[in-house]
């Protein structure tokens, strides 16, 4: 089972860091706008398009990421007194009564929206630059396919946890590696 699990979390790791390249891009139609317009006052009106599509496909994309590394937002101050079984059994519900049927909303609802996109070859409306956003709609039905594609991944971890009594592992991402160098050099620092 971990490898199925390990696969669902590469997937979600590639395209999580492969979009984290918008980033680059997002910062280069930033700086560039602003250099434009303060340094010889001609600014662009396909800057801010640019910078909302890039943002946008960052923040939608890089969900299933976020959600195979146990980052998204929680209450944590009760949840982390639980044991792993209640801990599980509560994500496992909430999966079930609101992640699903919110994700297959949005994969619906994207689907939607991208084909009458694509169908009239939607433009910002925001700028007069007439920047195409209709490819940026198709970003809605594959964050939502990635996201539900993790989301099974992490509700086999809930049904694992409740037969087992421990969370699964997960794949390890170089931040925790550093987090690990950091308390070795913390703990061997109290010990001079």
């Amino acid at each position: 089972m971990d490898r199925y699990l390990f696969w669902i979390d590469r997937v979600s790791a590639f395209s999580g860091k492969a979009v984290a390249w918008a980033i680059v891009a997002l910062t280069g139609v930033v700086c560039y706008d602003v250099g434009m317009r303060y340094l010889v006052n001609q600014p662009t009106q396909w800057a801010f398009d640019w910078s909302y599509i890039l943002y946008g496909t960052l923040f939608m994309v890089a969900g299933a990421y976020t959600l195979s590394r146990d980052g998204h937002v929680r209450g944590d101050l009760w949840y982390r007194a639980l044991q792993p079984r209640t801990q599980a059994g509560i994500d496992l519900a909430l999966y079930v009564l609101f992640f699903l049927p919110g994700i297959t909303a949005l994969i619906y609802a994207g689907i939607e929206f991208t084909k009458t996109s694509w169908a009239i070859r939607e433009v910002s409306s925001v700028t007069a630059s007439g920047t195409p956003i209709y490819p940026f709609k198709l970003m809605i039905p594959v964050a939502g396919a990635l996201l539900l594609l993790q989301g099974f991944a992490e509700m086999a971890r809930c049904i694992l946890c409740l037969r087992t009594g421990e969370w699964p592992r997960r794949l390890h991402d170089v931040e925790e590696a550093d987090i690990e160098q950091i308390r070795a050099l913390v703990q061997g620092e109290k010990k001079s």
